[in-house]
């Protein structure tokens, strides 16, 4: 095959949807379609290479493979890169649309359009990209068909004929799905350039080749042993090895224009490749491509090793994981009482929970994770500004001159019978309401603005709760808004826990310190001494409560006999717990730090 035959033979696209909606199935059928992966070793699920995304039943990290497929003799070249749909992972899906040219937009057809899909397919028209509109699980007796379908020509402003059919699960229609995209997917555009631009979409580390970027060729060809250069980061290095996805690496002699594939840089370095950088060859230097905005982490946590013998390994394991998800942010910090630890940035709760689990797991680490927080931009009244990411660190009030915080737009899809239950909780963690139109024949969709420290107070999980799980959200951050908080400290035997540090609404402050010390008082052991737990707020104790001591009868053995016995031995276990008690230390558990920072159901 010529260059030009190669060229028109690419098609370089991915599968949004909207989570649980069956990405994973519809590409798990894609490679069978395609003998991309040997029957014997197939397994659900095959593009989702961690334990935890196959135990979950959802995909945290995006994965290219390529395809080879038949039409009226001519073989082409599919690279698909199947991306996350929990909202957490947005950003994953925002790099994978930017290195191809159309998308597969799957709809669950017994759910329905939701919140994400709406998401997904704003991003995908701003990218100018086709958008192969997909009605997916249509085998299912629950499945809505002809309502479903009018939700997506809603959506996209498309024709009914336009719309596919499929069940990914038993591969009705798969096959007529691949011929959709190889019509109607463009070929990538053709460039009479031969030296190499490429954008690097995402990357893996390997201790052999090094960080390996995973790249999408616009112009030129890169070579085994070629000399390149990363243009953000001035940094030069050899193609060490080129290839495709296959889904596993395969190499190859070259990567030609349009193809996705990889670089092995054979860079030790960390934090040296990025996202977005653009690979150029080292003597005849293009322009840098766009690439994309950086990840801005939404939520804030500290971690702790729970022996401060393994921080050195927190450290070394957090290097490792940011080398496969660049939206982890961290770095060094120090607690009086928990030691050395990390501030680190996450993209949601799910993505602070699935970073914690992988700690966990792939590193044997035991840790002490503080309550998550948002950023706080704090206008102190000397004139400077701070931004302050960890509660313990929020300054006493008499400093303060504004706070401001975090605000995000959402949109809500829900049946129309959960409205009111929904209202209430927007009212309880005063979320302003805006549009609410009507979608479809039963459903509603409301425009809300919230603070995101709100939205991070069980909000979720309230709005399924009350919807019975039918309703769907996204959303995305805005800008900072002018905010009435302030800090409340735990006390913990007298002794200040930097992790149970919490940043509250200045009307909440007297309700939710006795929620805290209430919930610290259940969760804490027994200590052979009383414990006093308590909230602490601008200087002076507002909640308190006492943790009984262990009780150990110490005149069991005694049998009959003076009274004045048993009075001394009390008299010596009461002088023996005083003493206890005032040089006694109070060892929190790691499980009590786990369980203090999860809101209450």
């Amino acid at each position: 095959m010529n260059e030009k035959e190669l060229q028109h033979s690419i098609r370089n696209f991915s599968i949004i949807a909207h989570i649980n909606h069956g990405k994973s199935t519809l590409a798990d059928r894609f490679l069978e379609f395609t003998g991309a992966v040997e029957k014997r070793k197939m397994r659900e699920q095959f593009l989702d290479q961690m334990d935890l995304e196959r135990e979950r039943g959802i995909t945290i990290k995006m994965q290219p493979v390529r395809m080879n497929y038949a039409l009226n003799s001519t073989s082409y070249s599919l690279n698909l890169i199947d991306t996350p749909g929990h909202i957490d992972f947005s950003y994953e899906v925002s790099r994978a649309l930017k290195a191809v040219e159309g998308t597969v937009l799957l709809v669950d057809a017994s759910q329905g359009v939701q919140a994400q899909t709406f998401a997904n397919a704003e991003l995908a028209k701003s990218l100018g990209l086709v958008i192969i509109p997909v009605l997916n699980k249509i085998d299912l007796p629950t499945a809505r068909i002809d309502e479903t379908r009018k939700e997506i020509m809603e959506l996209l402003r498309c024709k009914q004929e336009e719309i596919l059919e499929v069940s990914a699960k038993t591969g009705e229609g798969v096959e007529r799905l691949l011929e959709e995209i190889i019509k109607r997917v463009p070929p990538p555009a053709k460039s009479e350039i031969i030296f190499p631009q490429a954008l690097i979409f995402d990357f893996s580390y390997s201790p052999h080749k090094g960080v390996v970027a995973y790249i999408r060729l616009m112009k030129g060809r890169i070579k085994k042993r070629d000399e390149l250069f990363l243009s953000q980061v001035k940094e030069k290095f050899i193609a060490h090895e080129v290839g495709f996805f296959r889904p596993e690496l395969q190499e190859e002699e070259t990567l030609e224009e349009g193809e996705i594939g990889y670089v092995a840089t054979n860079i030790k370095k960390p934090a040296i490749v990025r996202v977005g950088d653009t690979v150029i060859s080292l003597k005849n230097q293009l322009p840098s491509l766009s690439g994309y905005e950086e990840s801005k982490p939404v939520v804030w946590a500290s971690i702790y090793p729970e022996s401060q013998d393994d921080f050195k390994l927190l450290a070394q394991s957090l290097e490792r994981l940011h080398l496969s998800d660049s939206a982890l942010s961290f770095e060094e910090e120090g607690s009086g009482v928990l030691g050395r630890g990390f501030k680190c940035g996450f993209l949601g709760m799910l993505h602070l929970e699935i970073v914690i689990e992988r700690l966990k797991r792939e590193f044997n680490l035991k840790l002490v994770t503080a309550a998550p927080s948002v950023v706080y931009e704090v206008h102190y009244k000397n004139g400077q500004k701070e931004e302050i990411y960890s509660p313990s660190r929020f300054p006493e009030e008499n400093r303060i001159e504004k706070v401001f915080e975090p605000w995000i737009e959402a949109k809500i899809i829900t049946p129309t019978e959960g409205l009111a239950a929904i209202l209430k909780i927007l009212q309880k963690h005063e979320a302003e309401v805006g549009n609410v139109e009507q979608f479809g024949s039963h459903r509603i969709c409301l425009n809300i603005k919230m603070a995101l420290r709100e939205f991070m107070r069980n909000f979720f999980d309230e709005l399924k709760s009350a919807s019975e799980g039918y309703a769907s959200l996204s959303y995305r951050i805005t800008g900072m808004v002018e905010a009435d908080v302030a800090r409340v400290d735990i006390l913990v035997a007298g002794e200040y826990v930097p992790a149970f540090a919490r940043v509250i609404k200045r009307s909440q402050v007297q309700t939710e310190a006795k929620e805290l010390v209430e919930k610290l008082k259940a969760l804490l052991p027994a200590a052979l001494f009383v414990i006093k737990i308590q909230a602490q707020y601008r200087g002076r104790i507002i909640a308190s409560q006492t943790l009984s001591a262990l009780k150990k009868d110490v005149t069991g053995y005694l049998y009959g006999g003076d009274r004045t016995r048993k009075m001394k031995l009390w008299k010596k276990q009461k002088a023996g717990k005083k003493r206890l008690k005032e040089r006694g230390m109070v060892h929190v558990p790691h499980e009590v730090f786990l369980k203090m920072i999860k809101p209450e159901n």
